[in-house]
């Protein structure tokens, strides 16, 4: 019976070939949640807008992408729009599946965030002759900021994990290179345990990130130390 080979685990771990599939899980994963917050906050202003056409269009956006899992929505893109004369490569596929995924649920944290937001301070700032794009940069959108960034982060660390899911579509990120050398050596407890190391340091790392941001916009609401 073959046992952990540790010399195999050694050479993975430090395996150009995998931390290139490291590499392209933290571009896929930035790119996405840059693009699905990008459109997360059109499609919430949308769902709290007051034209019923606006605000029906975005609750059924969420609806359809918050209700059906990301592995179809990805397939529908890649294999099932060609059908329709869409076409798009794997890399395409990719940040387009995760981007309308990800928009859907980041757009439910930017509308919290600004429900979060007492109405006296909007009809304040207006009193004071605020135009509604001064209030937005000057009154709320600081508040609202601060008050998504832990369910923003905790967005991105889930992010980091589901661009697996892309695989299917043979996008080649860390599981798929993973996969693609399993075939190969047949050694899947070392490289799927190099595997999950990497992912263990990637979402570890950021979660650092993630707290030095949220210390950093929360300065201003901390407590005055006791003298």
């Amino acid at each position: 019976m073959k046992g952990f080979n540790v010399e195999s685990f050694l050479n993975y771990l430090y395996s150009p070939y995998l931390i290139g599939g490291a590499w392209t899980t933290i571009w896929l994963t930035a790119v996405s949640i840059a693009g699905g917050f990008a459109l997360g906050v059109v499609i919430a202003l949308m769902r709290m807008s007051r034209s019923r056409a606006a605000s029906n269009a975005a609750v059924f956006y969420i609806w359809l992408f918050r209700g059906t899992p990301l592995l179809i929505q990805l397939i529908i893109i890649y294999t099932g729009l060609p059908q329709l004369g869409l076409r798009f490569n794997v890399i395409q596929s990719a940040l387009i599946g995760l981007i309308l995924n990800e928009a859907a649920y980041l757009a439910e944290i930017v509308r919290g965030g600004f429900l979060s937001i007492p109405k006296g301070q909007i009809e304040a700032a207006r009193s004071l002759g605020l135009t509604k794009l001064q209030t937005l940069f000057k009154v709320t959108g600081p508040q609202v900021i601060r008050t998504i960034l832990p369910p923003l982060g905790n967005s991105v660390n889930g992010l980091l994990k589901a661009t697996s899911i892309a695989s299917v579509i043979s996008m080649e990120e860390l599981l798929r290179r993973a996969q693609v050398l399993i075939q190969v050596r047949f050694e899947v407890l070392e490289i799927f345990s190099v595997c999950a190391i990497y992912y263990l340091v990637i979402t570890s790392l950021w979660q650092l990130v993630q707290t030095r941001i949220e210390r950093r916009f929360g300065r201003a609401y901390a407590l005055p130390p006791e003298r």
